[in-house]
């Protein structure tokens, strides 16, 4: 699988973090391993003007998802065929407002960001109660296993 990065938004990320936690990610969905996910970083002009454009909303946002192939979660026993899931696009100068807001660090709103990008490129959706409990339970669950993995790793 291929996950390529780029770090338009002139702010130092943790690149390989992020890439570690898309695979993570992937792993957890039962997503094929050659399946494809692009990653931008840009600044806040940049995501603003995407934000207006496809989207018809006005101001930046934190992170935008653009789904390719349409592909879906996969199981165990069928993993989601190879192709390419899209791109996400992050902000990471939202992200630090945010992350304030949180208490939390940046890089670890920028895990949030990710996967939450991720499950939006597989068809996940929060516009809906019933939806959003479902979305953000995976989302916590990724997050909590990626960082116990993290932690094993070091």
């Amino acid at each position: 699988m291929a996950v390529e990065i780029n770090n338009e938004s002139g702010i130092p990320v943790d690149e390989a973090s992020l890439q570690r936690l898309a695979l993570h990610a992937f792993d957890h969905l039962n997503v094929h391993r050659d399946a494809e996910l692009a990653i931008v970083l840009v600044d806040e002009a940049a995501i603003e003007q995407l934000h207006v454009q496809w989207m018809d909303e006005p101001g930046p946002t934190d992170v935008l998802s653009f789904p390719m192939d349409e592909l879906r979660p996969g199981s165990d026993d069928e993993p989601t065929p190879p192709g390419l899931l899209g791109d996400i696009v992050l902000c990471p100068q939202v992200a630090t407002a945010q992350a304030e807001t949180a208490g939390h660090s940046v890089h670890d709103e920028l895990l949030l960001l990710t996967t939450h990008g991720i499950l939006h490129l597989l068809g996940f959706d929060h516009a809906e109660p019933d939806d959003e409990k479902e979305m953000f339970g995976i989302q916590r669950d990724i997050l909590v296993s990626f960082t116990l993995a993290e932690r094993r790793s070091r």
